[in-house]
């Protein structure tokens, strides 16, 4: 299979580093040129399910602006210039809960919309986390800390109240790897 060849890119509008919008003009393998296909670029973010010590899973329950009802979040955050994965999630998880974790388990990273750029979602299980410190925050949305054990927090998935895809993700993911061996520790 042969990939698609980017000819001709146009920035239509950048709020840089939030958003940058392209126009590009792509040729598909078969030779058809398409010259006006939209791309989109916002920045790389973490996402981190947070097992504390004693088991429960650390989350907040906040509004977004998108969203008209509450849901339940994880701790993230966007990726300063320059910094790698594992270090954005470790200050965010310093920044956002005043938590320090023992173990952190890499649970992948993935394209938001290949097809239209995006961004990259890098997704953590930390564990073992306790608290430090103060909380320096710095979040737009107001939040609420909550304590879940792990059935609260698959009940939680379950029903709906996590929101957000990424989120959903993660924490599917890391109820599927929360207990067993992983190969995947960083």
């Amino acid at each position: 299979m042969k990939p698609w060849i980017t000819r001709q890119r146009k920035v239509i509008f950048d709020q840089s580093p939030w958003l940058v919008v392209e126009h590009c003009e792509v040729e598909l393998p078969n030779g058809r040129v398409i010259p006006n296909w939209p791309w989109v670029t916002t920045p790389d973010y973490i996402n981190i399910v947070v097992e504390m010590v004693d088991g429960d899973y650390l989350c907040f329950r906040q509004i977004k602006y998108g969203l008209p009802d509450p849901t339940l979040a994880l701790v993230g955050g966007y990726l300063e210039p320059g910094e790698a994965p594992l270090a954005a999630a470790q200050r965010e998880l310093r920044e956002e809960t005043g938590c320090i974790a023992e173990e952190w388990i890499e649970l992948g990273s993935y394209l938001v919309d290949p097809n239209r750029g995006m961004a990259t979602g890098h997704l953590y299980l930390a564990r073992k986390a306790c608290k430090v410190g103060d909380l320096i925050p710095d979040d737009l949305e107001e939040q609420e800390e909550i304590y879940l054990t792990r059935n609260e927090l698959k009940t939680a998935l379950e029903n709906g109240e996590i929101k957000i895809l990424a989120w959903a993700a993660a924490i599917a993911f890391s109820l599927v790897f929360s207990g067993a061996e992983l190969s995947k520790k960083v």
